[in-house]
């Protein structure tokens, strides 16, 4: 039988440096992805970041910290209450966009905040990543971005990225004509894998109420109750 996954909600952040009406490359590697998601009943937001008003910084509001506009504290609010995440983006000089990066940057800003078990905010939700470019740097910046979303407590599971290049070098990108890149056997695959994985990590997470909070609350270990320890101030 065919899995449904209605209920659950995906949001993709794309880090192109086009800003709209502009056609994104990364948009056209997104939407392999979003229409398997679609199609299974999942609720799918697409959010060009370069759109908004993101500023720098590393707190959850950085208009508390002199910006005088920050957009980001609406978007994050929208990733939380997602199942799936997803971040898009292009290579350039072989790495993640300067988009991408802010946009990473602010996660971090808001990893701290904890959830209402006491666990770090993103726990209980999945996450993976979609690269495109021109240049090498596929694996590069996938490894970059998930060990950045590990860290920082989502969930990523097995073959959760996935990427489209062309000939290294000047070339042709995911969507001009002739580029082969929507038809590339490669990059389909391991985009539908990593779709259909996303799917199913975060059902499980869904269906067991999220990450076991046993050994892994902050607000306990600030409360000097830790884990398998000796809390001597509490005998």
């Amino acid at each position: 039988m065919t899995p449904q996954f209605d209920g659950l909600r995906a949001v993709f952040v794309n880090a192109t440096l086009k800003r709209s009406p502009e056609p994104s490359h990364t948009d056209g590697l997104v939407g392999v992805s979003t229409r398997i998601m679609e199609e299974h009943g999942v609720a799918v937001e697409v959010i060009r970041a370069i759109d908004h008003e993101i500023a720098t910084g590393v707190w959850p509001d950085m208009t508390e910290h002199g910006a005088e506009v920050d957009e980001w504290p609406t978007m994050f609010e929208k990733v939380l209450a997602a199942d799936i995440m997803v971040l898009a983006g292009p290579i350039w000089l072989g790495d993640n966009s300067s988009v991408m990066k802010r946009v990473v940057e602010r996660l971090y800003g808001c990893s701290g905040l904890l959830n209402d078990v006491g666990q770090y905010a993103y726990y209980g939700r999945v996450a993976g990543c979609l690269i495109t470019g021109n240049e090498d740097g596929i694996k590069h910046c996938a490894m970059n971005l998930l060990y950045s979303l590990q860290h920082l407590g989502f969930t990523i599971p097995p073959q959760s990225d996935a990427g489209w290049i062309g000939p290294v070098g000047p070339g042709p990108s995911y969507l001009d004509p002739g580029s082969g890149g929507p038809e590339n056997d490669f990059t389909n695959r391991n985009t539908t894998f990593m779709t259909y994985n996303l799917m199913h990590l975060a059902t499980l997470l869904r269906d067991a109420g999220g990450v076991p909070a046993y050994g892994n609350r902050r607000s306990e270990w600030d409360a000097g109750c830790a884990p398998d320890q000796a809390n001597p101030e509490h005998r």
